[in-house]
């Protein structure tokens, strides 16, 4: 065990170090003493769910070149490629995890799930 170790077996050989190294007993993980009623973290919570990240909503493109764009005037229209009817795309770190319509929640703007291509569970 470690604690019966002196300065040379863990490699401490320098007699001018003026370093003091003390050995800490650690107990072991995940423990399987039946006292211990304190639930494992897993089993309570998902430790994934309290991360947070943004969610971004793509309700189209448009092409245009940079002249175009300086061009730009106010109230000017830019018409996206996608029509009023079809569905916004919800995208999570870049990558389409569902689509939906968009719709009013007060005074925002909310969006309506409608598709979701994957599996959101963990």
């Amino acid at each position: 065990m470690m604690s019966n170790m002196n300065n040379e077996e863990i490699g401490l050989t320098n007699k001018e170090s003026s370093s003091v190294v003390q050995l800490l007993a650690l107990s072991e993980l995940g423990s399987t003493d039946p006292a211990s009623t304190a639930p494992a973290i897993l089993d309570s919570i998902n430790p994934l769910h309290q991360i947070k990240t943004r969610l971004t909503v793509n309700v189209g493109e448009i092409e245009l070149t940079v002249g175009e764009l300086l061009n730009a005037r106010e109230n000017q229209i830019l018409k996206l490629d996608r029509s009023v009817e079809q569905a916004v795309d919800l995208l999570l770190e870049g990558k389409l995890v569902a689509r939906g319509l968009l719709v009013a929640a007060g005074d925002n703007f909310a969006v309506k799930i409608t598709e979701l291509p994957i599996s959101l569970k963990v």
